[in-house]
């Protein structure tokens, strides 16, 4: 019955700074904005595709996380110097200070992070071709192509 993950969900401490965010720099689109509650909807990808929803929360910011797919080749050719430009501070999962892209070899994927202004978690995920081995754990890409 369930095909996916349609929508998620994240508070943020200014509605206005992050539509801005989301839409000028990640280049989401503002899909509707709720005039009785500081809330905001984005589409993801197309529109209708997916979406993710904006909700101010002046106190006790809850930060989470989510991913957003993206094509292996963006991720390894583009996507540390787009979050550069972009003045964003890419990390890769271990936060060992390498901005590079690392592989968790039990899925396998390879993704690197980043964050919004409030400190929610995002990340750019692409899932890899082949089986999973998890005994290599998380390691870089180059590392990945060795095995």
């Amino acid at each position: 019955m369930i095909k996916g993950l349609y929508e998620t969900h994240v508070q943020v401490s200014n509605l206005e700074d992050s539509i801005q965010f989301y839409t000028e720099v990640l280049g989401l689109k503002l899909a509707h904005r709720d005039e009785n509650r500081p809330i905001a909807f984005l589409w993801i990808g197309k529109d209708k595709e997916f979406m993710l929803g904006l909700w101010e929360q002046k106190e006790n910011l809850q930060t989470r996380h989510f991913a957003f797919s993206c094509s292996k080749e963006d991720i390894l050719n583009y996507s540390v110097d787009f979050l550069k430009k972009k003045d964003l501070k890419p990390y890769n999962f271990l936060r060992d200070g390498i901005d590079k892209p690392m592989v968790f070899a039990w899925m396998p994927a390879l993704a690197i992070y980043f964050n919004d202004p409030d400190g929610n978690q995002l990340e750019f995920i692409s899932i890899l071709e082949g089986e999973g081995k998890p005994q290599l754990g998380v390691v870089s890409y180059e590392e990945w192509m060795k095995h």
